[in-house]
């Protein structure tokens, strides 16, 4: 029999060579199921924005394990003991952290599946690779979850200074070209230590925490929460909740797509997971080009902005909008397209939407000094104001046509 050389070195344009760790993390990249985030893109729609932005969850996910083996190396270096198996169980985790992310990612959260967020789906993809694979993700599954004695393994996987975070910031810097979110990651798990069981981060590396957190906050609001972008991802929210309320069995579609819109969706959790991995970028733009046709004149027109890049417009401020001061946009609506008022709805609404770049309620970013003694960044920090940083902060965003808000 042939034996295949698991053992592979993949080229990655961000950190260079990658190294698969185990073959059991190899036969994982080569399921299905982890292929499947070749076709989903990292940042949804940000492409139309920033045009280099189409690199996907596959990569994400494969730098995100090549950082978590540079932070269990360096972990044990300080004397943090890391058994292999949990080694394994953390490469497991990471991997595997963002398998549930349906198409386009962040962009049509809950609208794919609705109640149903992409943290909770992953969970499920793991739990039936678990099966698949006969316990091997057991381990991993329980430090994705938190179960595991050692919480320090489980903050590597998801805290405010995780791999997650340290990958997809930096790749998502360079594939957009917005240098201001550029972090050093290679610094920041060099800085990282355990005390208490909790990841912390030795003093002397304060500096780069502050750059870390200040850049978060500017990818947020240049790259994630950029108004056109916004504009491009509601705009499909809007086509799903279109297509969704006028579904009829003879609507064009990938066969794919149909049961999540038609809500007939197969029962237990094998079969979701399932149908749910078959669906990708792919079927819903198939979709769009479709309905772009229909005899829904309001599905059309969406489906037609999306398609030629005629996106929302956009206006942000500190405020909601009046009721007044919707319908009368609406109302405008009305007359230019010739929709109805209730159908105006599907192209002027508002959304709040709230963005901190460091949040000590949920848990701390802590500092590690000589004597022992741990302090949050928030108190620590001397250059800058992370305090500040460190406050919700709450934007009202309206989306309305262009040439209403502009008359």
């Amino acid at each position: 029999m042939r034996r295949t050389n698991k053992l592979k070195i993949l080229n990655d344009p961000i950190y260079g060579f990658i190294t698969i760790p185990s073959p059991f993390i190899f036969d994982l990249l080569e399921h299905p199921y982890f292929q499947r985030l070749r076709r989903i893109t990292q940042l949804g729609l940000t492409y139309l924005v920033y045009p280099g932005a189409y690199h996907t969850r596959f990569h994400h996910a494969l730098g995100a394990m090549h950082l978590m083996r540079k932070a269990v190396h360096l972990l044990r270096e300080k004397g943090h003991e890391i058994t292999p198996a949990e080694e394994e169980g953390v490469y497991i985790a990471i991997l595997l952290h963002d398998i549930g992310h349906g198409p386009f990612s962040h962009a049509l959260e809950n609208s794919i599946v609705p109640g149903i967020d992409h943290e909770a789906l992953s969970l499920a993809f793991m739990e039936e690779l678990n099966l698949e694979f006969e316990g091997k993700l057991q381990l991993g599954i329980d430090i994705f979850m938190d179960r595991y004695p050692k919480q320090f393994l489980h903050q590597l996987i998801s805290s405010q200074l995780d791999m997650d975070r340290l990958d997809y910031l930096r790749r998502d810097c360079f594939y957009t070209g917005v240098t201001e979110g550029k972090i050093n990651s290679e610094r920041l798990i060099t800085m990282l230590n355990v005390a208490d069981d909790q990841i912390v981060v030795d003093s002397k590396g304060i500096y780069s925490v502050e750059k870390f957190i200040v850049a978060r906050r500017l990818m947020y609001w240049q790259v994630y929460l950029h108004k056109t972008v916004l504009g491009a991802e509601y705009l499909l929210i809007q086509i799903l909740k279109r297509a969704r309320m006028i579904y009829t069995d003879r609507m064009p579609m990938p066969s794919v797509l149909r049961p999540f819109l038609s809500g007939a969706l197969p029962e237990g959790r094998k079969a979701l997971v399932a149908q749910y991995a078959e669906l990708d970028d792919n079927d819903i733009m198939a979709a769009i080009k479709e309905w772009r046709k229909s005899d829904d004149t309001t599905l059309a027109m969406l489906c037609n902005r999306l398609l030629d890049r005629n996106l929302l417009g956009v206006r942000m401020q500190d405020h909601p909008w009046t009721e007044d001061e919707m319908l009368e946009l609406r109302k405008a609506a009305t007359e230019k397209y010739g929709i109805s008022e209730k159908d105006a709805r599907y192209l002027i609404f508002q959304q709040e939407i709230s963005n901190n770049a460091y949040n000590p309620e949920k848990d701390r970013i802590n500092l590690l000094y000589k004597d022992g003694s741990l302090v949050d960044i928030t108190e620590a920090a001397d250059q800058l104001n992370i305090s500040a940083l460190a406050k919700p902060v709450v934007k009202y965003f309206l989306f309305s046509p262009k040439s209403l808000l502009s008359s």
